[in-house]
C-alpha cells in the first residue's frame, strides 16, 4: 500500500479529463448546503481550478484529489482551511450517489488520515457536518473522529437554519506538545 492507495481506492491529483465529473458534482444544489458554495461553477472556471491543482497544499491551502476505484471516478476527496502554523485542515469528502454504501468513503478519510498524519506531519484533521446528515456521523465515527462542539444556526438549510457539528481526528502517534495553562 502506498500513501494514497490501498487495495480498492486510490486518491489521485485533478486531470484535465475530470472536467465532466467535477462539474457535475460542483453543480448539484442538493449537496451545497453541506459546504459553503451557494451558485454553481462555470466550466471555465472549473477548467482553471484544475490547471491550477499542481500547486501545492502550502501555497494553494487546499488540496483536492479524485477518488479512483475499479469502477472509475466515484468522487472528491479535499483538504481545505489548510493551517500550517497551528498543524490543522479541514476534512471533507464526497462520493457520488451511485457509490455510496461500499465503504468507500471510509477507505478515503482512513488515506486521508494517514497522509495528513505520516507524511504532512499535521497534528488534527477536523470536519464539519449538518446535524441531520447520519452517514457522516457514521463515517466520522469509525475514522476515529470525536464531536467537539455544536455551531447553532450556523448554515442556510431547507428555509430556515441548521446546527453544524465540529469533529476533530488529533494525531496520537506525535507529542501533543499541550499547553494545559494560559499562555502570557
Amino acid at each position: 500500500m502506498t500513501l494514497l492507495k490501498n487495495d480498492k481506492i486510490s486518491l489521485r491529483p485533478l486531470e484535465p479529463e475530470d472536467l465532466d465529473l467535477l462539474y457535475e458534482w460542483e453543480n448539484d444544489s442538493s449537496i451545497w448546503a453541506a459546504g459553503s458554495t451557494v451558485s454553481p461553477y462555470s466550466r471555465y472556471t472549473l477548467k482553471e481550478y484544475i490547471a491550477q491543482s499542481h500547486r501545492c497544499i502550502y501555497e494553494m491551502k487546499q488540496l483536492r484529489l479524485m477518488i479512483d476505484t475499479c469502477d472509475g471516478s466515484v468522487g472528491l476527496a479535499d483538504f481545505y482551511d489548510f493551517d500550517v502554523h497551528n498543524r490543522k485542515v479541514a476534512a471533507g469528502v464526497l462520493i457520488d450517489p451511485n457509490h455510496r454504501g461500499k465503504g468507500i468513503a471510509t477507505g478515503t478519510l482512513t488515506l486521508m488520515k494517514g497522509y495528513a498524519f505520516s507524511f504532512l506531519k499535521l497534528h488534527q484533521l477536523y470536519a464539519y457536518m449538518l446535524v441531520a446528515n447520519e452517514a457522516s456521523r457514521r463515517l466520522l465515527d469509525r475514522c476515529g473522529f470525536t464531536l467537539s462542539g455544536v455551531l447553532t444556526d450556523w448554515t442556510s438549510a431547507g428555509g430556515g437554519f441548521s446546527d453544524v457539528l465540529l469533529f476533530q481526528c488529533i494525531n496520537q502517534n506525535q507529542d501533543s506538545g499541550r499547553v494545559s495553562e494560559p499562555v502570557e
